[in-house]
């Protein structure tokens, strides 16, 4: 190491070996490496292992394909009825063309944050309040739609971008609670009288039924008296019926016997030939019976004249005995 020769010889060769080492380049994976020489744009890198000629060439940036989030803070907007509130915004975007990245535009992301800040300020300055806290989905597809036409000339594509909050004025959102309050307890009572209503339908339905099934029953009970006494009138009847039928028959069956058994006794005596004196006797028997009725009058046959007579006079003998 004496020799100063060689000592400078080391050191140039250990610069050789770095400036060689570093030559070369690895570019990432969901990376783009942009490349100068001299000063000028040459290429762009993609994934993979490059090879940089040394103070020739230069790396002009690492752009990371990769979609990024970015939260904005808070701007100040101004609606259409002159309510000024905060309004803050997350920006989903991805890097398309690391070129017009890297030479469309200085500082991209301030440039991103105002661009966003004055298309939400046209936004909601033709909007008002109500509809700017009941139209989310409107503004962020419409903040979306400017920003990703106005980035796309800087190599970016812009995804999607929703309102984060919405901060009314300390005031506004008082007027608000009340509000909501009230429409809360408006929507209650108004449940409440519908259900009181319902209720009161619900009785009286049951009421009414309850009146239809008792006149249903009763009339069905004054159907089955009704047919109740019915039968019974026609049992009543029909018994009363068959005991004439019965006492009828029984009357008829007695003067029957009665004429059959005088047929039989005159058939009887017509058989034993009676003599003129016992037809006499048996008329005066007869006479007998007619007299002790309750008859006033009694018409005696000529025939038996004499034989009245004769007992009157038998009847005076056996006085004066």
């Amino acid at each position: 190491m004496d020799n100063p020769m060689a000592v400078i010889l080391v050191i140039v060769a250990i610069f050789l070996l770095i400036v060689i080492i570093r030559s070369f380049r690895i570019v990432p994976q969901a990376h783009v490496f942009v490349v100068e020489r001299l000063g000028k744009f040459n290429a762009e890198w993609q994934t993979g292992v490059h090879v940089l000629i040394p103070f020739i060439d230069r790396i002009a940036g690492r752009v990371s394909l990769k979609e990024k989030v970015v939260d904005f803070k808070p701007q100040p907007v101004i609606t259409k009825d002159n309510v000024t509130m905060q309004i803050d915004t997350v920006v989903f975007y991805q890097v398309t063309d690391a070129k017009q990245y890297i030479y469309g535009v200085e500082r991209p992301l301030a440039a991103i944050e105002n661009l966003s800040a004055t298309t939400l300020r046209n936004i909601i300055g033709e909007m008002e309040l109500d509809a700017t806290l009941t139209s989310r989905d409107v503004i962020n597809t419409k903040i979306t739609s400017i920003l990703d036409q106005a980035t796309d000339r800087w190599g970016i594509k812009v995804n999607r971008v929703e309102l984060k909050n919405i901060l009314p004025p300390r005031e506004i959102q008082d007027a608000m609670e009340k509000q909501m309050k009230a429409e809360r307890e408006r929507r209650e009572k108004i449940l409440q009288a519908e259900g009181d209503k319902k209720s009161q339908v619900l009785v009286a339905e049951g009421e009414k039924e309850s009146q239809i099934l008792r006149a249903e029953a009763k009339k069905q009970a004054q159907i089955l008296e009704a047919e109740a006494e019915k039968q019974a009138m026609i049992l009543r009847a029909d018994a009363v019926r068959e005991q004439k039928i019965l006492e009828a028959t029984g009357e008829a069956q007695a003067i029957e016997l009665v004429q059959q058994a005088y047929a039989d006794s005159l058939v009887k005596l017509n058989n034993a030939n009676p003599s003129e004196k016992v037809i006499q006797l048996k008329s005066l028997e007869s006479f007998a019976k007619a007299a002790d009725g309750k008859s006033t009058k009694i018409i005696i046959p000529s025939e038996i004249q004499g034989l009245a007579g004769l007992a009157a006079g038998l009847k005076g003998i056996a006085s004066d005995k």
